[in-house]
């Protein structure tokens, strides 16, 4: 790792830098790590089930997407597990997957730890270490409250945490948003590193299973209800009754491509285009025009025409108005080509993980990328709106170029433009 002085070109301007995507990290309900996750994704597993986290067992919500196979003791020291929730764990665990998968190791970053960043996004915080504490208030007395009460739930502790544990000192930031600031976290990395950080640590996981933050959720319209695990997340289709939420997430490293290839280490992708819009909460029909301005944009951004688009990684919200809002943004920003498009939610299979689900969409178009496979669509067959979503298998064809989708319940919109990383 170098400094974040630019070298000058012949003409005295620093040359171009460009954001690529070096390590992948996964904690997800359908596997831990990338290759795992990899796999149940593309053969288009479902591991949507009933909630069965102590405390759930009575309320509305019957499907969601657990992580039941995650130790946190075996991936996080002590000392930062009493401190942090189940959020900033599961963060934690895929930062250091990420890093790993990166070949990013301290002898890389130790002699310049200020060129190392984090970045997260969080839509809920740490409501299970909250409520722990709460109940601890009100059964025993404050005498009983834990001093790490005051940072466990807070949005930034897993940027906090991951930066304090690996010794990172450059630009850190939090993007508390709803699920788009996953996407956005990812533009803000990708930001960082081209005014002159050398490597982002970047993404989010969200643990939104605990009694507290369930209910906190069953004020959500769009939150499905469903008790058959089969039907409980259908986006696109006539049956279409909501989400399922899920917990877990994904953690990337981003740095300078010249930098990432003085070390030996293959782009897997790179960070080509951004975009960014807001219409407001509960106002699905007006995200039709929010996400297509957002759509346009990456592609601005990115220097893409709308048929380079290989295969569309689709929000999928799972209600008939928010469906169609997409559907009809799609064929806005990409014309005819709109239509033709190969388009995939693999979140139909482990459920909507809040600003950790966007950042599994872009891992997952990274991997789709590479082997050439876009993942289908689990537990949808019946569409009913004028898309090619990729059902039942997954489809072998060249990818050169994907594009992410993301909307919030709060009326965030985003889009993220990916380009393979193998050589041009």
């Amino acid at each position: 790792m170098g400094s974040a002085s630019r070298p000058a070109n012949r003409r005295g301007t620093a040359p171009e830098r460009r954001t690529v995507v070096t390590g992948i990290g996964v904690v997800a309900p359908n596997g831990i790590g990338a290759d795992v996750f990899w796999k149940s994704t593309q053969e288009g597993i479902s591991v949507l089930d009933r909630v069965t986290r102590e405390g759930c067992e009575q309320l509305p919500l019957r499907v969601g997407g657990e992580v039941r196979d995650f130790e946190p003791g075996a991936m996080v020291e002590d000392r930062f597990l009493v401190q942090t929730d189940r959020f900033t764990h599961f963060g934690m665990a895929a930062a250091d997957l990420a890093l790993a998968d990166a070949r990013l190791g301290r002898a890389d970053y130790e002699k310049f730890p200020f060129g190392v960043g984090v970045v997260t996004a969080s839509g809920s915080g740490g409501g299970e270490f909250g409520q722990r504490e709460l109940q601890q208030l009100w059964g025993r007395g404050s005498r009983f409250v834990g001093p790490y009460q005051s940072i466990a739930w807070f949005y930034a502790a897993s940027t906090g945490q991951i930066s304090i544990r690996g010794g990172f000192k450059g630009p850190c930031g939090v993007v508390c948003s709803d699920e788009a600031g996953g996407l956005d976290a990812i533009a803000h990395a990708a930001g960082a590193v081209v005014r002159g950080t050398d490597a982002v640590v970047v993404g989010s996981a969200e643990a939104p299973l605990a009694p507290y933050s369930v209910v906190c959720q069953l004020g959500y319209d769009d939150l499905s209800r469903a008790d058959d695990p089969a039907r409980a997340y259908r986006p696109f289709t006539a049956d279409a009754c909501g989400f399922a939420p899920a917990e877990g997430g994904a953690m990337l490293v981003v740095e300078e491509e010249n930098a990432a290839l003085a070390r030996g280490v293959r782009p897997r992708a790179r960070i080509a285009g951004h975009a960014a819009t807001f219409t407001g909460p509960g106002r699905w029909a007006d995200s039709r025009e929010g996400l297509a301005r957002a759509i346009r944009g990456a592609l601005e951004a990115a220097g893409c025409a709308p048929e380079e688009i290989d295969v569309v990684f689709a929000d999928a919200v799972g209600t008939p108005e928010a469906d169609r809002a997409e559907a009809l943004a799609i064929a806005d920003a990409l014309g005819g080509h709109g239509t033709r498009v190969p388009v995939t939610a693999p979140k139909t299979g482990i459920g909507r993980a809040y600003c950790g689900g966007p950042v599994l969409d872009a891992a997952a178009a990274v991997m789709a990328m590479e082997h050439g496979l876009v993942p289908p669509t689990p537990n949808v067959f019946d569409v009913c709106h004028d898309l090619d979503v990729v059902t039942g298998k997954a489809r072998r064809m060249p990818l050169r170029t994907a594009l992410v989708l993301s909307r919030g319940l709060m009326g965030s919109n985003a889009a993220l433009v990916l380009r393979s990383g193998a050589p041009e």
